[in-house]
């Protein structure tokens, strides 16, 4: 039956979703000793009966067991196949390379011995190759050496660059000389065996569970087996004829042992159904469906753990380039000197515009590419690099190849996330002069500059006074929720040009302002909707940006992360360096009311994510670059983005946000609380028919001497009802309701009041019910001893088909709502009653069964379907908020 599982999950799963449980002496016992009893049931089966007859109980338990070993079997190839699809998923890496003269993105699969590849800051080197050309190219060989110092690459002294390597800092262009297992990394890691068993949170717990639940199966199965046998041996049993089944040495041999195995058995049903083995199974179901659904909603999971850890977050991080904003920039503000040029005119001195040409194409990572004069133009680089570009190459009229042979780049500063701005220092080929060129946060550019040029070209003093102008414009931009990109520039003198060359250094000062850009992106349509979900799920916001804080306070209202009438003086809203400089004991005060954190290094989200897990918060972060990496490892959960997410920060987070939307990590939240939320139900209801099997057992064997349900009968529930019902209830999608409520702590019992409180009334139902007809059914129906054992059999397995609806809702009286949506659900429950009408109608000499009939059918779905009406009521009950258990440690 299990292998059905397999097949209705039709897309492909990864291997991590598929882990088994550890094999634990309960799990192996529980396998081994149905086998070793069946072998023996078998044996004296054939010798009292004959082969034709005697072989049904035996080989019944064989074939039991045999399905449970095949479907495990079948699950562990299962999983290695499933691991091989998502390794080529995950590491499908996207790679700049130039072929034709033209630059563009392929998969890493495809890359071959002559490609050229584009290297930039945060990126994995994809093969093994040469250095061509580039700038400050630092790389980070520690995955390949141990060594944690960057390793400079160039052309003179140490041009070589090997696969698996991050570039730490500047850019380049390598030349492939070897890919695949030809690499240096491809050697190494086909020596190394990898090891997927990660063990979730969860699946920890569950095994504890598991283990508790049977110890106290195995306890009660030792109990019944010596009471059995004191029964047996001091002749208080007796035979289908009324006599004492022993009788000291006038009993055969052949009896005595075909007694104690059938004592041994009945003991061993105890165990068989104590043991919860379905748990595993749900966590896995539940987790390999979730994983697949998060896939086609734009999350692709990395790591098991932060599926449940999700559900417990109390705390987003957020950043808001790509994540809240639509990441489609576009340049929309223009200033030269305090003038704002709605459109590039004439009057513009072509001086100034040649000035911002060898700004804009020589300190830059992006490209423009166009096949001829009358196609259009192809732009690649980040975001902000394609808006400036195409700004430039439509606007003023850029030619980027010829600019780049009128001049020769002698040494480069290249973009990072701390000093958010990139210099270039060049030389003039048609008169041999050198230039400064920088590009960056306006307000950073403008600390830079002692001067600045107006629309004709003229250089004026930056005196205090015009210097306030400047940051009056660069906060109107960014109150518009621009982003702010100045331009400065200066020829450097020879005898400073030598010193700058010695020390490999760009001129950071006493520049001159060329102009102002503002780049818009706008938010995203669903982000909003978005933040108001995870606020009102009791998630706090926050949202942490490099951009200054005029914008940044503009984006996060526009976004709903502040609010119009927020007091933005009482902490609410800071800047990277003011957090920084706060005191341990001051951070840990304010850091719950901040709620937007403007011009920040990476470093300052670290600091963020710190105090917010020292307050006890579940905390998640968003992050691209490579920078991130600490904060995406430190938080509970790491969030890349798929996009624009470089691959170191891929490589340390949890989850990859495959569209850079933060409404899919919205969506993650929701995915995270139904894994759990469908695990709670499974274990109510797997518990449910753990208690009421074990009760009825135990009572019955205890004070009838025999067992109501059969090895095979219990074989068989377990197979359904562990299986189906994993299914059927680690399948069910998020509701809305799962955002109504506050998050759920790691330290909440896994089984909460309300879970106790459906499970026992149920469970005493259904107990109630059964030893009343184990010891009066006869009676009451007029039946066979025979017929009343197959009526108990029906209506157990009947209540727990009705019971299964009462599980999909812990909390709601109203088990049917969207019942109509979940057709897996509906087709589970067909299912299993069909499978049950073929055990006791056709099955008869397998499942030690009678056929039953119409109004006995009857009765058994009457009694069963009590359980809907006992739920509605239970759910009425309150109970407290206090965990029960507590109340015994308390009075401990």
């Amino acid at each position: 039956m299990e292998l059905m599982v397999w097949l209705l999950l039709l897309e492909p799963t990864p291997r991590s979703a598929f882990l088994a449980a550890p094999r634990t002496l309960l799990a192996d016992m529980k396998r081994s000793v149905p086998t070793r009893c069946a072998a023996l049931s078998l044996g004296f089966g054939i010798k009292e009966n004959g082969l034709k007859e005697g072989w049904y109980d035996g080989g019944s338990i064989f074939v039991a067991v045999f399905l449970v070993i095949a479907v495990s079997a079948i699950s562990n190839y299962r999983q290695n196949r499933q691991f091989d699809k998502l390794s080529k998923v995950s590491n499908n890496i996207q790679i700049d390379v130039v072929r034709g003269g033209r630059r563009q993105q392929i998969s890493i699969f495809d890359i071959v011995v002559g490609d050229i590849v584009c290297l930039k800051i945060g990126d994995q080197v994809p093969a093994d190759g040469l250095f061509l050309d580039g700038h400050s190219l630092q790389v980070d060989e520690s995955s390949m050496t141990g060594e944690s110092d960057h390793v400079e690459v160039n052309r003179s002294q140490n041009p070589f660059l090997y696969s698996g390597t991050k570039v730490a800092d500047g850019y380049a262009r390598m030349l492939v000389t070897s890919v695949g297992m030809n690499t240096m990394w491809g050697q190494m890691m086909s020596q190394i065996s990898r090891d997927t068993n990660e063990q979730t949170p969860l699946q920890a717990r569950l095994n504890k569970l598991t283990s508790s639940i049977g110890k106290v199966g195995l306890a009660v199965a030792f109990l019944v087996l010596v009471v059995l046998l004191v029964r047996y041996f001091t002749g208080n049993t007796t035979d289908e004829n009324g006599n004492r089944e022993f009788n000291g040495s006038k009993t055969k041999a052949d009896d005595i042992i075909n007694a104690v195995v059938g004592i041994v058995a009945a003991a061993v049903t105890i165990v068989v159904v104590a043991i919860p083995e379905g748990l595993p199974l749900a966590v896995t179901l539940t987790l390999a469906y979730s994983m697949k659904r998060m896939m086609t909603d734009q999350a692709m999971v990395r790591k098991l753990s932060a599926c449940e850890t999700m559900g417990s977050a109390t705390t987003i991080c957020t950043d808001k380039t790509g994540t809240l904003t639509l990441n489609q920039m576009k340049v929309t503000k223009f200033w030269l000197g305090q003038e704002s040029m709605e459109e590039v005119s004439a009057s513009i001195s072509p001086f100034i515009v040649e000035l911002i040409h060898q700004g804009v194409a020589l300190n830059t990572t992006g490209s423009v590419y166009r096949a001829s004069s009358g196609s259009e133009f192809e732009f690649s680089g980040s975001p902000t690099e394609k808006a400036i570009l195409s700004w430039a190459a439509l606007e003023l009229k850029m030619d980027m190849g010829k600019m780049k042979q009128s001049c020769a780049i002698l040494q480069v500063e290249a973009f990072n996330s701390q000093k958010k701005r990139s210099g270039v220092l060049i030389g003039k080929n048609r008169d041999d002069t050198v230039h400064v060129h920088w590009k960056g946060a306006a307000e950073m550019i403008l600390a830079m500059c002692s001067s600045y040029y107006d629309a004709s070209g003229i250089v004026k003093d930056l005196n205090d006074s015009e210097r306030t102008k400047f940051e009056q414009i660069i906060e109107g931009m960014a109150a518009s929720t621009l982003r702010c990109i100045a331009f400065a520039h200066k020829q450097v003198p020879e005898e400073e040009y030598g010193n700058l060359k010695e020390q490999k250094k760009v001129k950071e000062d006493s520049l001159t302002l060329l102009g102002l850009v503002g780049i818009k992106d706008p938010c995203r349509p669903g982000v909003m909707k978005a933040v108001e979900d995870c606020q009102y799920a009791g998630v706090n916001i926050k949202m942490i940006t490099g951009d200054n804080v005029f914008t940044a306070r503009a984006i996060a209202t526009e976004c709903g992360i502040l609010r119009p009438g927020d007091d933005m003086s009482s902490g609410v809203v800071v800047e990277g360096e003011e957090f920084r400089n706060y005191t341990p004991r001051e951070r840990m005060e304010k850091v719950d009311k901040i709620r937007v954190m403007a011009r920040s290094s990476p470093f300052d989200k670290l600091l963020m994510v710190q105090c917010l897990k020292q307050k006890g918060h579940v905390v998640a972060v968003t992050g691209d670059g490579t920078n991130d990496a600490p904060a995406l490892k430190e938080a509970d959960i790491g969030l890349s983005m798929g996009i624009q997410g470089t691959e170191v920060a891929k490589e340390s987070s949890d989850i990859v946000i495959l569209d850079d939307n933060f409404a899919s990590v919205a969506t993650v939240l929701r995915w995270g609380r139904c894994v759990y939320t469908n695990i709670q139900k499974f274990i109510q209801f797997q518990l449910t028919v753990n208690v009421a099997a074990l009760c009825i057992n135990f009572v019955a064997a205890v004070s009838a001497g025999e067992v109501p349900l059969t090895a095979v009968q219990l074989l068989w529930v377990n197979l359904i009802m562990d299986t189906l019902g994993a299914l059927a209830l680690a399948t069910e999608r998020p509701t809305k309701e799962l955002m109504e409520k506050p998050p759920v702590g790691r330290t909440e019992p896994l089984i909460t009041n309300i879970m106790w409180r459906n499970l026992l009334a149920q469970a005493l139902f259904q107990i109630a019910v059964l030893l009343t007809l184990q010891f009066r059914g006869e009676s009451i129906f007029g039946v066979t001893e025979k017929v009343n054992d197959t009526l108990i059999f029906n209506i157990f397995v009947l209540c727990q088909v009705f019971n299964e609806f009462n599980a999909r809702k812990l909390e709601k009286k109203n088990v049917f709502e969207g019942i109509h949506k979940n057709k897996l659900f509906m087709g589970i429950i067909g299912i299993t009653i069909l499978l049950q009408v073929v055990m006791v109608e056709f099955l008869k000499k397998f499942a030690d069964t009678e056929r039953l009939n119409w109004g006995q059918w009857g009765a058994c779905i009457g009694i069963a379907v009590v359980s809907w009406p006992i739920g509605w009521v239970v759910k009425s009950i309150p109970v407290p908020e206090k965990p029960f258990f507590s109340y015994l440690e308390w009075r401990k």
